[in-house]
């Protein structure tokens, strides 16, 4: 299977899920369908269904206008207000389309009605997690958002994680306060930042990489606890209290 990143406004990726034998793609979180309707035009393909992660406007705004030309069944979640989802989807639940087989996680905490598709080792999770990073606590609450980021932590670590923005290079600035004796971390930060020079994408990354140098992952970790105790000036008592700390520590630079 290929995926192929689309690039709207200024920096979202619209996934296009493509099994090499079908001429028809699965369109993952379509926030803008002009860039859309111009690949397909270019590709002579079609849309065989749509894969909605959560109800922002990026993430769904060309949906509407997609479906008034390409109608196909839109998978997403449950607890959502998104008129055009046909198939309503919660933890568990299992699909398959083009002979693909997708499983479905519910991710809350950068919205409360996230969902995250896994599918043959490829993860789609919008929002929940970047490289380097993870989405802003719009709706959710840290207790929330660690349970969720516990689910993806458990994927093999050769998982490839098709999240939903390029921010990688913004993300691992943040991590390396957090963890500035990470090796790890500051020669990949040096890595994209070159890649971003030449105007690359960096997705997707890995489970594996993510693992060792994201610190929104990385919350039980001795020393992200010891950094985000020292910012906070006082003992955290549990992973959502480091997350949270973590979290706001980024939302405040």
């Amino acid at each position: 299977m290929r995926v192929h990143p689309i690039k709207a406004y200024n920096d979202n990726y619209i996934w296009l899920i493509q099994p090499t034998t079908e001429p028809a793609v699965i369109v993952v979180d379509p926030g803008d369908d002009k860039p859309v309707r111009q690949w397909l035009s270019d590709n002579n393909a079609t849309i065989d269904s749509y894969l909605i992660t959560h109800h922002h406007w990026d993430h769904t705004d060309g949906l509407a206008p997609l479906l008034n030309d390409y109608p196909a069944p839109v998978f997403g979640p449950k607890n959502s207000n998104i008129a055009a989802i046909s198939a309503s989807l919660s933890e568990g639940d299992k699909f398959s389309r083009l002979g693909l087989s997708f499983e479905v996680f519910e991710t809350p905490g950068h919205t409360l009605d996230h969902i995250s598709f896994y599918c043959n080792g490829y993860l789609f999770c919008g929002d929940t997690l970047f490289s380097g990073g993870c989405g802003r606590m719009f709706e959710g609450n840290p207790e929330m958002y660690v349970e969720s980021l516990k689910k993806l932590r458990l994927l093999p670590g050769d998982t490839r994680v098709f999240c939903a923005h390029e921010y990688t290079q913004a993300n691992l600035t943040f991590a390396v306060l957090v963890e500035p004796d990470n090796a790890l971390l500051n020669s990949y930060l040096e890595k994209v930042k070159l890649m971003r020079q030449q105007n690359e994408i960096t997705l997707p990354s890995s489970l594996q990489l993510e693992l060792a140098m994201n610190p929104f992952l990385r919350f039980d970790q001795p020393t992200v606890i010891s950094a985000a105790e020292q910012h906070a000036e006082r003992a955290l008592d549990s992973a959502a209290d480091v997350f949270g700390c973590i979290r706001q520590w980024k939302d405040n630079l």
